[in-house]
């Protein structure tokens, strides 16, 4: 049977009354509605850009959803203009002293009641209808756990780009684990919508990491196997600004030796160490050309992975494509 909102709330519900008014297109509060999904934003530091955020999430149509907000000790004006939306939109707002991202995406995951989640950046924007779009495809996949789409780059001032990131479009139709661990194909943050209960048995997300996304990734395609990637599915548009974790790529990619370090003993480790240890070497011959030199006896190996990288290092970032 095709799948729909109503045809669902029809089969899990007694009482329809809240399955009519959504038929009829009714405004009624989301809070009153069993939410099917909830939408996780971890706040920090986003005084700029988090209304918008938050706005883009609320805004979304076709789906019953609960977002939850958990501001993580904000220094800035973030407390204070989240407090007014949740009392405008209506919902759920948890401000607290600082823990950490991890901290605070466990947090949300343990108070989310829908079937199926994902987590959302408070700089970032949800594109219009996202849930629905992605409930549908991940519906459709029976099977799956979870399921990604694309993003959209935006700049710091939200000009949206008219072309997805290529990084991502590879991973199309499915990704896999050993993809992922080697280093060769890579899933967006912001892309994702899981089964609820199906990250809860793997315990949620890993605290002895600061990267919430690669450890999770890792262990959902480790335990439950490939899982599908839309093509045309935008999940987000992506605001690049000055203060993304990627520009630190020292820290960035030690954090990746110790992730894949769980799986020392899969075949693939090796390459993947080779592999990683590569596009670390990559990222700094681009950006950083004396710390490059600096880490070249740590990262270098005979790998076909290195080899073609080190050239690099001696080209003029102006004739590089990064």
């Amino acid at each position: 049977m095709e799948y729909s909102v109503t045809n669902m709330f029809a089969e899990k519900m007694t009482e329809n009354v809240y399955v009519k008014a959504f038929a009829q297109g009714e405004e009624m509060e989301q809070r009153e509605f069993p939410p099917l999904v909830s939408v996780l934003l971890a706040s920090y530091n986003h005084e700029k850009y988090v209304e918008e955020s938050v706005r883009s999430v609320m805004a979304q149509k076709g789906v019953t959803f609960e977002l939850i907000v958990l501001d993580d000790g904000s220094s800035d004006r973030s407390h204070e203009i989240l407090t007014n939306l949740a009392a405008e939109l209506k919902f759920r707002y948890i401000h607290r002293e600082n823990r950490g991202v991890i901290a605070t995406l466990n947090e949300m995951l343990e108070l989310a009641r829908g079937k199926y989640f994902c987590t959302f950046a408070s700089d970032d924007i949800m594109p219009p209808d996202r849930l629905k779009k992605q409930l549908d495809f991940l519906m459709s996949h029976p099977r799956a756990c979870a399921c990604f789409g694309q993003v959209k780059p935006m700049t710091e001032n939200g000009v949206v780009s008219d072309l997805v990131d290529a990084t991502y479009m590879a991973c199309v139709p499915e990704i896999h684990f050993e993809e992922i661990f080697l280093g060769n194909k890579a899933l967006h943050g912001c892309s994702e919508m899981f089964v609820t209960e199906a990250v809860r048995r793997l315990g949620g997300y890993d605290a002895r990491f600061f990267f919430e996304d690669l450890p999770l990734y890792l262990k959902v395609l480790y335990e439950y196997g490939p899982q599908p990637v839309s093509a045309d599915l935008i999940c987000c548009y992506y605001r690049e600004h000055g203060d993304n974790l990627h520009a630190n790529h020292n820290r960035m990619y030690a954090e990746f030796l110790r992730i894949i370090k769980l799986y020392d003993k899969h075949r693939l480790y090796p390459e993947a160490v080779k592999n990683w240890k590569a596009k670390w070497f990559s990222a700094l011959a681009y950006a950083q050309k004396g710390e490059a030199l600096k880490k070249l006896p740590q990262l270098a190996t005979f790998s076909t992975a290195f080899l073609k990288r080190l050239p690099k290092l001696f080209i003029p970032r102006m004739f590089l494509k990064h």
